[in-house]
C-alpha cells in the first residue's frame, strides 16, 4: 500500500489536535479595595500558572461565564463567598487564607457583618488545611516585631494584629513567589510596610502620622507636673513628625529600633536587609535626628 504524504500511518497514533487557550481576563478594575486585590491577584496567577482556560474554569465552577469574568476582574458588586470558594476549590488555593481575606475585603467594601456571616456559612474551609511549614516558622519569628511596628502606626493593638495577620495570609497564598525571592524577609517586610502604611493616617504632605507615639512614651507617663508633660509631648510631636519624614528604610531602622524596642542585632533579620546596611540606616538616620528630639539610645526615651 502507498501512502501519500498526507495520508495518515496506520501504525503510528494519531496526533492529539491542539487545543486552543481562552484568552486571560481583563485587567482588574482600578477602584477595587486594597484587600480585595490582595486576594485576587494571587487568584488570577493560579490561573494563569494552571493552564485553564476561563470556559474550563467556568466548567469547575458551576457559576456562569459572565459572573467568573467578573470575578476575575472585580468587576460589579463584591463576590459572595460561595463563587469565590467555587474558584478557589477548582484552582487548588488555600481555603482558610482566602476566607479571612474575603471577610477582610468585605469589610472594606462597606458589607455589613449580617452579610458576611450568612455568606461565609455556605462554604466551610477543610479542617486539616494547614500553611507551610517553613511558613509556620516565619510567622512565629515574626509576629512580634511585625506587630510592635504595625503599632507604631496603626496605635491599635487590634488593628495592628488585624494588619498582620492579613500580611501572614497573603504570604501563605503567595509563597511560592515568596521563596522565589531574592530575599523571602525583605519581600515579605515590602509586603507589611505597604499594608501598614496604606491603614496609618497620614499629613497632609503623604507622609505617614506618627505624632501620636508622643502620647504613649515611657519618659511622658513618668512626668508628673502637667505642664512640663505637655512641653514633654509637644516635643517628641515634632521629633517623631522627624521620624516620619526620615526615607523608608532609614525610617524602618528607628521605628523597630527605638520606638519598639527591637534588639539592634534582630533589626536586620527583620528587615531582610544585612547587618553593614542596618548599621549605615541607623547611622544616617540618628544623624538626621539628633537636634530634632531626644537621644535616641535613652532608655524609655521613645518607646512606648
Amino acid at each position: 500500500m502507498t501512502l501519500s504524504p498526507t495520508s495518515p500511518n496506520p501504525e503510528e497514533p494519531a496526533a492529539r489536535p491542539v487545543r486552543r487557550r481562552g484568552r486571560p481576563p481583563e485587567a482588574i478594575e482600578p477602584q477595587i479595595g486594597p484587600t480585595h486585590r490582595a486576594w485576587l491577584e494571587p487568584v488570577r496567577t493560579r490561573l494563569f500558572a494552571s493552564g485553564l482556560t476561563l470556559d474550563e474554569l467556568v466548567g469547575r465552577s458551576g457559576y456562569s461565564k459572565t459572573r467568573i469574568s467578573e470575578l476575575l476582574r472585580g468587576k460589579g458588586y463584591y463576590p459572595g463567598w460561595a463563587i469565590t470558594y467555587s474558584v478557589v476549590r477548582a484552582l487548588d488555593i488555600p481555603v482558610r487564607p482566602m476566607r479571612r481575606l474575603w471577610t477582610s475585603a468585605a469589610h472594606e467594601a462597606h458589607k455589613s457583618s449580617g452579610w458576611i456571616e450568612n455568606r461565609v456559612d455556605d462554604a466551610r474551609p477543610p479542617d486539616s488545611e494547614l500553611p507551610p511549614v517553613a511558613h509556620r516558622g516565619f510567622t512565629e519569628a515574626m509576629a512580634h516585631p511585625y506587630t510592635a511596628y504595625a503599632h507604631a502606626f496603626l496605635q491599635s493593638e487590634q488593628r495592628a494584629r488585624t494588619t498582620v495577620g492579613e500580611v501572614f495570609d497573603i504570604l501563605w497564598l503567595t509563597w511560592d513567589q515568596a521563596v522565589a525571592a531574592p530575599d523571602t524577609r525583605r519581600h515579605a517586610w515590602h509586603l507589611l510596610r505597604a499594608r501598614v502604611l496604606h491603614r496609618a493616617h497620614r499629613r497632609p504632605d503623604g507622609r505617614p502620622d506618627l505624632r501620636a507615639a508622643a502620647f504613649a512614651t515611657e519618659a511622658q507617663a513618668r512626668i508628673h507636673d502637667l505642664g512640663e508633660r505637655f512641653a514633654h509631648i509637644e516635643r517628641f510631636t515634632r521629633f517623631f513628625d522627624a521620624v516620619a519624614a526620615l526615607p523608608e528604610d532609614q525610617r524602618d531602622v528607628v521605628v523597630l529600633r527605638y520606638l519598639c524596642g527591637i534588639d539592634q542585632h534582630a533589626v536586620p533579620g527583620v528587615l531582610g536587609l544585612s547587618p553593614a546596611i542596618t548599621h549605615t540606616l541607623d547611622h544616617h538616620a540618628r544623624g538626621a535626628l539628633e537636634l530634632q528630639g531626644p537621644h535616641l539610645d535613652e532608655p524609655g526615651a521613645t518607646t512606648p
